[in-house]
């Protein structure tokens, strides 16, 4: 027993950090401390609030600035940790995203400023869509407020500071689910990515996070380097029409599966996103639909816009039809390919490989799909 004693002390002589604090209005609802890591939202530890609404959490010290949230109910505070150091937060529970005291600390009194900047812009984008405008309209709105938004984050946060966590928080804020500036192919975003990644190279060199922020940045300056242009001449006897636009991405299994070698069967070809509140509902009007008609020739293509592909594989792993994931989400070239303005949207092909409607409900498809079979 002496020696079990022992043990369990020598592994708690690590250094710790401390995360307290109050929430009012709380009482009696469960507040969670997370960390955000690389591969997704970890949960460390949890705890009732009691009346007064104290909490208290203790984590290892990181060796480098790391990430982490305190959670309720589905609201959320970002903060950082680089040190043993102590967080204290304080909040009202109806405005704890927004209204929250994180103490003194630059870094995450900069990374609230960053929240709220996000919140307003979702707020007015959000604004826009309810205003039923005609999808142009409405998207060269919603366009200019956010390449105003990264103007502003690229001058007052990324690059007055690329060296900072609040640098790094920026690169992934979200918008509707899409990470908004684009680490992929735009060659201004890219080199934010590059700025930071090089920043932080220097002063974490062996940390898990500046490697994976330098690799990114160097995967797309490869993609959005421009290469000498070379006029290419096509045999007239190579060139076909096609009556449907081609999409190759892999699968959960990376297994690449194009939507052309389905040819002979009716297919519904379905843009969606998984992490959407409306999304098991839509899967659960697709799984009926396929159940009764899969053994007649109906096959589902489902091509997914998700940021996080861990919660995608998660989600997709036990449907039956073809599930594949475009990792460029919102910057993907299949969205202006197929004019999607709005997910989900569902276009049905026929066996001869041609599209011939389009809708955004199940609904608008069994007619024509019972006729097609």
């Amino acid at each position: 027993m002496l020696l079990a004693v022992f043990a369990l002390a020598s592994c708690d002589n690590g250094d710790k950090f401390t995360v307290k604090g109050e929430i009012d209005g709380a009482d009696t609802k469960t507040i969670y401390f997370d960390a955000s890591t690389i591969e997704g939202i970890e949960v460390l530890d949890s705890a009732k609030l009691s009346a007064a609404g104290t909490f208290s959490f203790k984590g290892k010290s990181p060796e480098s600035p790391e990430f982490y949230r305190l959670r309720i109910d589905g609201k959320i505070i970002n903060f950082v940790v680089d040190s043993t150091e102590t967080v204290t937060i304080q909040a009202p529970f109806d405005k704890f995203e927004t209204e929250y005291n994180v103490g003194e600390s630059t870094d995450n009194l900069k990374i609230k400023e960053l929240t709220l900047l996000q919140a307003d812009l979702q707020e007015k984008v959000l604004r826009i869509s309810k205003q039923n405008l005609p999808a142009g309209i409405a998207q060269s709105q919603i366009a200019s407020l956010v390449n105003d938004y990264k103007e502003n984050v690229k001058r007052n946060y990324i690059f007055a500071a690329p060296n900072t966590t609040p640098a790094y928080f920026a690169l992934f804020q979200t918008l509707n689910g899409y990470m908004i500036f684009d680490p992929v192919n735009d060659r201004e975003d890219v080199k934010c990515f590059a700025a930071v990644a090089t920043s932080l190279n220097i002063a974490y060199p062996h940390a898990d996070r500046s490697r994976n922020l330098y690799n990114m940045a160097v995967k797309g300056m490869k993609n959005t380097r421009l290469g000498p242009t070379k006029q290419i001449e096509i045999p007239q006897e190579k060139i076909h029409e096609a009556t449907l636009i081609d999409i190759q991405l892999n699968d959960v299994s990376g297994k690449q599966r194009s939507l052309t070698e389905l040819k002979g069967k009716v297919v519904l070809l379905d843009f969606t996103v998984y992490n959407n509140t409306q999304s098991a509902a839509h899967n659960l009007a697709l799984r009926e639909l396929y159940n009764q008609y899969h053994d007649g020739g109906l096959e589902i293509y489902q091509v997914s816009f998700d940021v996080d592909d861990h919660y995608w594989k998660v989600n997709a792993d036990n449907l039956p039809w073809i599930c594949v994931r475009d990792e460029n989400g919102a910057y993907s070239t299949n969205i202006t390919l197929y004019g999607i303005n709005k997910l989900p949207s569902l276009f049905l092909i026929d066996r001869e490989n041609a599209l011939v409607a389009r809708g955004e409900n199940i609904t608008d498809f069994e007619a024509e799909l019972r006729k097609l079979l």
